[in-house]
Protein backbone atom coordinates (compact mmCIF):
# COMPACT_ATOMS: atom_id res chain seq x y z
CA UNK A 1 0.00 0.00 0.00
CA UNK A 2 1.37 3.49 -1.13
CA UNK A 3 2.26 5.62 1.63
CA UNK A 4 0.64 9.06 2.11
CA UNK A 5 2.91 11.73 1.03
CA UNK A 6 3.75 14.60 3.83
CA UNK A 7 3.55 18.16 2.69
CA UNK A 8 6.84 19.39 2.08
CA UNK A 9 6.01 22.97 3.63
CA UNK A 10 5.43 21.11 6.96
CA UNK A 11 8.89 19.32 6.83
CA UNK A 12 10.82 22.18 6.74
CA UNK A 13 9.91 24.14 9.92
CA UNK A 14 10.86 21.19 11.77
CA UNK A 15 14.60 21.27 10.85
CA UNK A 16 14.48 25.16 11.00
CA UNK A 17 13.39 24.80 14.56
CA UNK A 18 16.07 22.22 15.79
CA UNK A 19 18.57 24.72 14.40
CA UNK A 20 16.96 27.88 16.09
CA UNK A 21 17.03 26.05 19.05
CA UNK A 22 20.57 25.27 19.24
CA UNK A 23 21.19 29.23 17.80
CA UNK A 24 19.36 30.33 21.19
CA UNK A 25 21.28 27.89 23.13
CA UNK A 26 24.43 28.03 21.72
CA UNK A 27 26.08 29.83 25.27
CA UNK A 28 25.24 26.53 27.01
CA UNK A 29 26.22 24.18 23.84
CA UNK A 30 29.28 22.42 25.32
CA UNK A 31 26.83 21.43 28.01
CA UNK A 32 24.09 20.76 26.20
CA UNK A 33 23.62 17.31 23.87
CA UNK A 34 20.58 17.42 20.88
CA UNK A 35 18.93 15.23 19.01
CA UNK A 36 16.84 15.64 16.17
CA UNK A 37 13.22 13.23 16.12
CA UNK A 38 14.43 11.03 19.32
CA UNK A 39 12.93 7.47 18.15
CA UNK A 40 10.70 5.61 21.13
CA UNK A 41 10.91 1.61 20.77
CA UNK A 42 10.59 0.54 17.51
CA UNK A 43 7.24 1.93 16.45
CA UNK A 44 7.30 5.08 14.48
CA UNK A 45 6.87 7.54 17.16
CA UNK A 46 9.44 10.06 18.23
CA UNK A 47 10.04 13.29 20.30
CA UNK A 48 10.47 16.69 17.79
CA UNK A 49 13.83 17.25 19.75
CA UNK A 50 15.40 15.70 22.34
CA UNK A 51 18.13 18.06 24.67
CA UNK A 52 20.40 16.19 27.37
CA UNK A 53 22.35 18.19 30.05
CA UNK A 54 26.09 17.02 30.63
CA UNK A 55 26.21 18.57 33.75
CA UNK A 56 22.97 18.56 35.66
CA UNK A 57 23.52 21.12 38.32
CA UNK A 58 25.22 23.69 35.87
CA UNK A 59 21.79 25.96 34.92
CA UNK A 60 21.12 26.96 31.46
CA UNK A 61 21.18 30.72 31.06
CA UNK A 62 19.10 31.49 27.94
CA UNK A 63 15.27 31.68 28.95
CA UNK A 64 13.58 29.03 26.78
CA UNK A 65 15.97 26.98 29.14
CA UNK A 66 16.44 27.41 32.64
CA UNK A 67 13.49 25.05 33.09
CA UNK A 68 15.84 21.64 32.07
CA UNK A 69 16.96 19.42 33.78
CA UNK A 70 18.88 16.46 32.80
CA UNK A 71 16.42 14.86 30.32
CA UNK A 72 14.33 17.54 27.99
CA UNK A 73 12.14 16.76 25.78
CA UNK A 74 10.42 19.54 23.69
CA UNK A 75 7.42 19.07 21.41
CA UNK A 76 7.70 21.46 18.07
CA UNK A 77 4.40 23.25 16.26
CA UNK A 78 5.03 24.66 13.27
CA UNK A 79 3.06 28.03 12.10
CA UNK A 80 0.64 26.73 10.06
CA UNK A 81 -0.01 23.79 12.99
CA UNK A 82 -1.16 24.05 16.32
CA UNK A 83 -1.08 22.71 19.98
CA UNK A 84 -4.01 20.85 21.16
CA UNK A 85 -5.07 19.18 24.11
CA UNK A 86 -4.43 15.61 22.89
CA UNK A 87 -1.18 17.07 21.83
CA UNK A 88 -0.15 17.56 25.52
CA UNK A 89 -1.29 14.09 26.64
CA UNK A 90 0.64 12.73 24.22
CA UNK A 91 3.96 14.24 24.72
CA UNK A 92 3.17 13.37 28.40
CA UNK A 93 3.36 9.79 27.40
CA UNK A 94 5.89 9.94 24.98
CA UNK A 95 7.64 11.56 28.35
CA UNK A 96 6.76 8.36 30.62
CA UNK A 97 8.18 6.07 27.65
CA UNK A 98 10.76 7.82 27.39
CA UNK A 99 11.89 7.09 31.05
CA UNK A 100 10.59 3.33 31.01
CA UNK A 101 12.32 2.76 27.36
CA UNK A 102 15.32 1.89 29.24
CA UNK A 103 17.68 -1.38 29.95
CA UNK A 104 18.57 -0.98 33.81
CA UNK A 105 15.23 -0.12 36.07
CA UNK A 106 14.93 3.75 36.81
CA UNK A 107 18.39 4.40 35.02
CA UNK A 108 16.17 7.52 34.29
CA UNK A 109 15.08 9.12 37.26
CA UNK A 110 11.63 11.58 37.06
CA UNK A 111 12.85 14.03 38.05
CA UNK A 112 15.50 14.76 36.35
CA UNK A 113 13.02 15.01 33.01
CA UNK A 114 10.85 18.37 31.88
CA UNK A 115 8.64 18.38 28.99
CA UNK A 116 8.38 21.93 26.65
CA UNK A 117 5.73 22.73 24.22
CA UNK A 118 6.67 25.65 21.10
CA UNK A 119 3.72 26.61 19.62
CA UNK A 120 3.38 29.84 17.29
CA UNK A 121 -0.07 30.45 18.76
CA UNK A 122 -1.03 30.57 22.29
CA UNK A 123 -2.88 27.51 23.05
CA UNK A 124 -6.10 29.07 24.58
CA UNK A 125 -8.25 25.48 24.62
CA UNK A 126 -5.15 23.65 26.09
CA UNK A 127 -4.18 26.44 28.80
CA UNK A 128 -8.10 26.22 29.93
CA UNK A 129 -8.20 22.57 29.92
CA UNK A 130 -5.01 22.48 32.16
CA UNK A 131 -6.88 25.14 34.69
CA UNK A 132 -9.78 23.73 34.57
CA UNK A 133 -9.75 19.85 34.60
CA UNK A 134 -6.10 19.34 35.98
CA UNK A 135 -6.03 22.19 38.56
CA UNK A 136 -3.16 23.53 37.50
CA UNK A 137 -0.83 27.40 37.33
CA UNK A 138 -0.37 28.89 34.89
CA UNK A 139 2.51 31.49 35.44
CA UNK A 140 4.59 33.70 32.89
CA UNK A 141 7.96 33.50 33.25
CA UNK A 142 8.90 35.86 30.63
CA UNK A 143 7.65 36.84 27.49
CA UNK A 144 6.01 34.43 25.12
CA UNK A 145 7.16 31.65 28.27
CA UNK A 146 4.68 30.19 30.19
CA UNK A 147 5.70 27.58 33.06
CA UNK A 148 2.89 24.70 34.01
CA UNK A 149 2.56 24.67 37.64
CA UNK A 150 1.39 21.40 39.89
CA UNK A 151 2.78 18.63 37.75
CA UNK A 152 5.52 16.69 39.06
CA UNK A 153 7.56 16.92 35.59
CA UNK A 154 8.41 20.55 35.05
CA UNK A 155 6.46 21.86 31.51
CA UNK A 156 6.62 25.00 30.25
CA UNK A 157 5.04 26.11 27.31
CA UNK A 158 6.75 28.67 24.50
CA UNK A 159 4.60 30.38 22.44
CA UNK A 160 6.83 31.88 19.53
CA UNK A 161 4.91 34.50 18.49
CA UNK A 162 5.21 36.55 22.05
CA UNK A 163 8.90 35.61 22.33
CA UNK A 164 10.86 39.04 22.43
CA UNK A 165 13.09 39.83 19.33
CA UNK A 166 15.75 41.15 21.81
CA UNK A 167 16.05 38.43 23.92
CA UNK A 168 15.46 35.23 21.33
CA UNK A 169 15.50 36.47 17.47
CA UNK A 170 15.79 33.46 15.83
CA UNK A 171 12.96 31.47 17.26
CA UNK A 172 10.53 34.34 17.33
CA UNK A 173 11.24 35.02 13.95
CA UNK A 174 10.47 31.28 13.00
CA UNK A 175 6.84 32.12 11.21
CA UNK A 176 5.66 32.42 8.07
CA UNK A 177 4.18 36.26 9.13
CA UNK A 178 7.52 38.22 9.51
CA UNK A 179 5.95 42.28 9.29
CA UNK A 180 8.33 44.14 11.45
CA UNK A 181 11.17 45.63 9.70
CA UNK A 182 13.54 46.64 12.15
CA UNK A 183 13.13 42.49 13.11
CA UNK A 184 13.99 41.26 9.60
CA UNK A 185 16.85 43.89 9.81
CA UNK A 186 18.24 42.22 12.36
CA UNK A 187 18.14 38.93 11.31
CA UNK A 188 20.07 40.18 8.06
CA UNK A 189 22.79 41.71 10.36
CA UNK A 190 23.10 38.66 12.84
CA UNK A 191 23.03 36.41 9.67
CA UNK A 192 25.96 38.58 8.37
CA UNK A 193 28.17 37.84 10.73
CA UNK A 194 27.25 34.64 10.92
CA UNK A 195 26.52 33.71 7.27
CA UNK A 196 29.30 30.54 6.77
CA UNK A 197 27.54 28.48 9.78
CA UNK A 198 25.10 26.33 8.77
CA UNK A 199 22.47 26.51 11.96
CA UNK A 200 21.78 30.20 10.45
CA UNK A 201 21.67 29.24 7.31
CA UNK A 202 19.13 26.71 7.58
CA UNK A 203 17.11 29.33 9.74
CA UNK A 204 17.13 32.25 7.61
CA UNK A 205 16.30 29.85 4.56
CA UNK A 206 13.38 29.26 5.94
CA UNK A 207 12.55 32.29 7.22
CA UNK A 208 12.68 33.65 3.65
CA UNK A 209 11.20 31.03 2.19
CA UNK A 210 8.13 31.49 4.41
CA UNK A 211 8.38 35.63 4.05
CA UNK A 212 8.86 36.13 0.28
CA UNK A 213 5.96 39.08 0.34
CA UNK A 214 6.82 39.98 3.29
CA UNK A 215 11.00 40.36 2.25
CA UNK A 216 9.49 41.92 -1.38
CA UNK A 217 7.69 44.51 0.44
CA UNK A 218 10.88 45.43 2.57
CA UNK A 219 13.05 45.78 -0.20
CA UNK A 220 14.59 48.59 0.05
CA UNK A 221 15.77 47.60 3.90
CA UNK A 222 16.94 43.96 2.44
CA UNK A 223 18.63 45.88 -0.67
CA UNK A 224 20.39 48.50 2.26
CA UNK A 225 21.14 45.45 4.59
CA UNK A 226 22.84 43.45 1.56
CA UNK A 227 24.79 46.97 1.03
CA UNK A 228 25.66 46.43 4.67
CA UNK A 229 26.73 42.78 4.11
CA UNK A 230 29.23 43.75 1.34
CA UNK A 231 30.51 46.88 2.56
CA UNK A 232 34.24 46.25 2.64
CA UNK A 233 34.32 45.58 -0.86
CA UNK A 234 32.76 49.02 -1.85
CA UNK A 235 35.39 51.07 1.30
CA UNK A 236 37.87 49.28 -1.24
CA UNK A 237 36.63 50.27 -4.28
CA UNK A 238 36.23 53.50 -2.74
CA UNK A 239 39.90 53.61 -1.53
CA UNK A 240 41.08 52.37 -5.23
CA UNK A 241 39.15 55.44 -7.00
CA UNK A 242 40.64 58.38 -4.44
CA UNK A 243 44.26 57.16 -4.59
CA UNK A 244 43.72 57.22 -8.46
CA UNK A 245 41.84 60.56 -8.10
CA UNK A 246 38.92 59.16 -10.20
CA UNK A 247 36.18 60.43 -7.74
CA UNK A 248 33.53 61.38 -9.59
CA UNK A 249 33.84 58.04 -11.85
CA UNK A 250 33.94 56.59 -8.67
CA UNK A 251 30.26 57.79 -7.35
CA UNK A 252 28.99 57.16 -10.58
CA UNK A 253 30.29 53.73 -10.20
CA UNK A 254 29.09 52.72 -7.17
CA UNK A 255 25.55 54.22 -8.08
CA UNK A 256 25.71 51.57 -10.75
CA UNK A 257 26.79 49.25 -8.39
CA UNK A 258 23.94 49.87 -6.08
CA UNK A 259 21.15 49.81 -8.49
CA UNK A 260 22.20 46.54 -10.28
CA UNK A 261 22.53 44.75 -6.53
CA UNK A 262 18.98 46.14 -5.75
CA UNK A 263 17.55 45.13 -9.27
CA UNK A 264 19.44 41.73 -8.43
CA UNK A 265 17.89 41.48 -5.10
CA UNK A 266 14.35 42.39 -6.37
CA UNK A 267 14.89 39.88 -9.24
CA UNK A 268 15.76 37.06 -7.48
CA UNK A 269 12.81 37.86 -4.56
CA UNK A 270 10.39 37.66 -7.73
CA UNK A 271 11.49 34.51 -8.39
CA UNK A 272 11.31 33.03 -5.05
CA UNK A 273 15.28 32.80 -5.13
CA UNK A 274 15.97 32.68 -1.45
CA UNK A 275 18.88 31.02 -1.36
CA UNK A 276 20.81 32.71 -4.48
CA UNK A 277 20.08 36.13 -1.84
CA UNK A 278 21.83 34.65 0.58
CA UNK A 279 24.89 33.50 -0.96
CA UNK A 280 25.02 36.91 -3.53
CA UNK A 281 25.30 38.68 -0.58
CA UNK A 282 28.27 36.97 0.53
CA UNK A 283 30.06 35.73 -2.44
CA UNK A 284 30.80 38.66 -5.20
CA UNK A 285 31.89 36.32 -8.20
CA UNK A 286 28.62 34.34 -7.13
CA UNK A 287 26.43 38.30 -7.10
CA UNK A 288 28.18 38.93 -11.00
CA UNK A 289 27.22 35.27 -12.25
CA UNK A 290 23.84 36.22 -11.08
CA UNK A 291 24.11 39.48 -12.52
CA UNK A 292 24.96 37.80 -16.07
CA UNK A 293 22.27 35.26 -15.65
CA UNK A 294 19.62 37.14 -15.39
CA UNK A 295 20.63 40.03 -18.36
CA UNK A 296 21.09 42.81 -15.40
CA UNK A 297 23.74 45.25 -16.39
Amino acid sequence: MEMPKKNPALRQWHPAFYAGAQIELQEDADNLIFENEHQLGTKPKGIDVLIIKKQVNRPVKKNIGKLFRKHNIIEYKSPTDYLNIDDFYKVYGYACFYKSDVSRVNSIPIEELTISFVSHGYPRKLMKHLKKKRGFRIQKMDAGIYYILGDFIPIQIIVTRYLSPEKNLWLSSLTDHLKDKEVARKLLEDFGNHKQEILYRSVMNIIMQANKTQFQEVKDMLCEALEELMKDELEANRSRGLSEGRMKGLQEGQQQATDRLNALTLKLAELGRTDDIIKAASDTSYQKKLLEELGIS
